[in-house]
């Protein structure tokens, strides 16, 4: 695959005058998810890890509970002008047994790498219950372990050192051990990747686990947490008003604007500890 990175030219300005050089710049294109042969959902993402982005969405729209869930994952024949295959085209198949997708999550035309919740076919379809609820989860994590996450996170976003044009999404464990770090353009597709490794692992439901993302916080970056079973969600900056109400009523532990030893505290603030 390798295709993360792509050069273009720019024309650099400044007070000393103008010149030309390549750039390197974060590459964005589509992936076609299909479940059993029929599409599902178009979103747009930089390529790399595209079964476990398959595998997080399925889970955090509440299609599948596990890896079990799934029987394959493979790339359709998609072929470009020049007859090479894109690889941008996944079609996974679920196990027997398993329900297909009921209509609601269905997505009208595609998601954007900046938002995925907007292509939601229904309002209904928005909201959604979790299998692993993680309000029972007894957790506990030390306040200087969480504040120093986002910057262990940073340390590991190797595309973004280049680019300066992903986010990223890692998840560490309650003593700080990191698990896995994704990059991508869109910051949903960057937890999806997190989510999916997850369930690949066989990590799901994530308990005691921290999930901590580059951006702010969303309601659907929230949900996903929520839908993983994840107890602890932490940003370098703001959530939304509905994140925040996500997070209240699902027992998840919401954190934000995480710098320079200080954070704001959301919601149940209990799991976190000053030490």
């Amino acid at each position: 695959m390798g295709r993360l990175i792509a050069r273009r030219p720019v024309l650099r300005l400044g007070p000393d005058g103008d010149r030309s050089r390549p750039d390197s710049i974060a590459v964005e294109e589509p992936l076609e998810l299909r479940v059993d042969g029929k599409p599902l959902a178009v979103t747009m993402r930089t390529p790399g890890h595209d079964v476990e982005l398959a595998h997080g969405f399925l889970h955090t729209e509440g299609v599948i509970g596990g890896v079990d869930d799934i029987h394959d994952a493979r790339y359709c024949d998609s072929r470009d002008d020049e007859g090479r295959n894109t690889y941008n085209v996944l079609d996974v198949g679920l196990a027997r047994g398993v329900p297909p997708p009921v209509t609601g999550v269905e997505r009208n035309f595609y998601t954007t790498s900046s938002c995925g919740v907007c292509g939601k076919a229904s309002l209904d379809a928005v909201r959604l219950k979790t299998r692993y609820s993680p309000a029972d989860d007894p957790v506990r994590v030390p306040f200087d372990v969480l504040a120093g996450l986002p910057d262990a996170l940073r340390e590991r976003q190797q595309v973004f050192d280049r680019t300066g044009g992903l986010h990223a999404a890692g998840l560490f464990t309650a003593a700080g051990e990191l698990l896995v770090v994704r990059e991508d353009v869109g910051r949903h597709n960057a937890v999806d990747k997190v989510v999916g490794w997850a369930v690949l692992a066989g990590h799901v439901p994530a308990r005691s686990c921290i999930l901590i993302v580059s951006g702010r916080t969303s309601f659907e970056l929230a949900q996903k947490a929520v839908m993983a079973g994840i107890p602890v969600l932490g940003a370098v900056s703001a959530p939304s008003s509905l994140a925040v109400d996500l997070a209240h009523e699902s027992g998840l532990t919401l954190a934000g604007f995480i710098r320079n030893a200080t954070m704001n505290v959301y919601t149940h603030p209990e799991r976190i500890v000053l030490t």
